[in-house]
């Protein structure tokens, strides 16, 4: 049975590629860690955006595992503008999985590409997977296994987030695990 950890990164200072993690965040990134250290992680893939990589480096040290950085675990691009009403926006997109606002890529668009780098790490002889990647993105992956997971749930998710799916037989099991501490 393999075990993917699906993590959302920890508290940053804004949403840019290059925002750092805040010091809540570094704390958080230190519990997440605590957190995700007795899993028996064998590989860990990686958002390239900065404030992914400060949320899961503290677990690699420990595990002594390297970060495989993957484009495709990026941050969904909504718009290549500043919008006014993006939440409602974002909600339609959920709606309509097939809304694409200018400059930007539609949710179906956006959960092919991870769910390709979901799968392809899923073909390595590794058992337990970390993803570590942000919020919208993470809805639409696990959106891919359960499809109601909508909007409504990526409102609730916490700054770091973990949930596990354990793939069996082809049959997928998923959990939300971090609030479970």
């Amino acid at each position: 049975m393999k075990k993917l950890y699906i993590v959302r990164h920890c508290e940053a200072e804004g949403q840019e590629q290059e925002a750092p993690l805040t010091p809540t965040g570094r704390k958080q990134a230190e519990a997440l860690a605590d957190f995700l250290e007795p899993l028996n992680i064998d590989r860990i893939v990686s958002s390239p955006f900065l404030r992914a990589l400060q949320s899961i480096e503290p677990l690699a040290i420990r595990i002594d595992e390297q970060m495989y950085l993957d484009d495709r675990l990026a941050e969904r691009k909504l718009c290549d503008r500043e919008i006014d009403d993006w939440l409602e926006k974002l909600k339609a997109s959920f709606e309509d999985m097939d809304i694409c606002l200018e400059g930007g890529e539609s949710s179906n668009e956006a959960m092919d590409r991870v769910v390709e780098a979901l799968e392809e790490s899923i073909r390595t002889k590794d058992e337990h997977i970390v993803f570590v990647l942000h919020g919208n993105i993470m809805a639409l992956l696990l959106k891919h296994f359960d499809p109601s997971f909508g909007f409504k749930e990526w409102k609730q998710l916490s700054n770091p987030d973990v949930f596990e799916v354990q793939l069996e037989n082809g049959n997928a099991s998923v959990s939300r695990i971090w609030n479970k501490r």
